[in-house]
């Protein structure tokens, strides 16, 4: 297992260098999206105003409160709590998202399926797993909220958070075909049958 710290934007070649199993930290800057924010941008083709080439989204609806602009509030945002939801149901916007904005890393929990595992494959990019009740946490590592894109759809906008120092992330999934979901899986099969077996009933 290796670390890498990233400062974002990365490279494809970055991102060809990281392997499933590995940890990584990220620095500088980071993308908050979720269902209605990709649901507007490849459903209903619109078009957004921040440039995502290169960078790390994260799957969230942050909860942050309203607060008077300031340097260090300069969007009125000012964060609350910034938690991660499951990605699954986002899995047919990550080629898109790779293949329109040049994303290259998608954070998120649960993982993500084969349709995904192959554009990560074909164009170089990464799942980073967050595990569930870790949003206290996530939120000390964003700075704070420094743009937002479509904000009629709050929370489910596109957020641009400063970050430091946020993770270690592990790599779930790499632009290899490498994915841990298979390992656990097998894992799973393994014992489910090891356990049929003593208790004498087939699989």
């Amino acid at each position: 297992m290796t670390h890498h710290e990233i400062t974002m934007p990365c490279t494809e070649s970055d991102i060809r260098q990281i392997k499933a199993g590995d940890t990584v930290t990220l620095q500088d800057w980071l993308f908050g999206i979720r269902d209605a924010t990709q649901i507007h941008m490849f459903d209903h083709g619109r078009e957004i105003r921040l440039d995502l080439k290169g960078h790390a989204v994260i799957h969230t609806a942050p909860n942050v409160r309203k607060v008077p602009v300031s340097n260090s509030c300069p969007t009125g945002y000012e964060s609350v709590c910034i938690g991660t939801t499951t990605s699954m149901r986002m899995e047919r916007f990550s080629r898109p998202l790779m293949e329109r904005e040049g994303v290259r890393i998608i954070i998120g929990k649960g993982g993500l399926g084969e349709d995904s595992r192959q554009a990560f494959q074909d164009l170089g990019g990464v799942y980073l797993a967050i595990i569930g009740g870790t949003a206290a946490l996530e939120t000390t590592w964003i700075e704070q909220i420094t743009d937002i894109d479509m904000d009629d759809l709050n929370p489910e906008s596109l957020w641009q958070f400063k970050i430091k120092d946020f993770g270690p992330l592990l790599v779930a999934m790499d632009s290899h075909g490498g994915s841990l979901y298979d390992k656990v899986k097998e894992t799973m099969t393994d014992r489910r049958a090891e356990v049929l077996a003593k208790m004498g009933v087939g699989a």
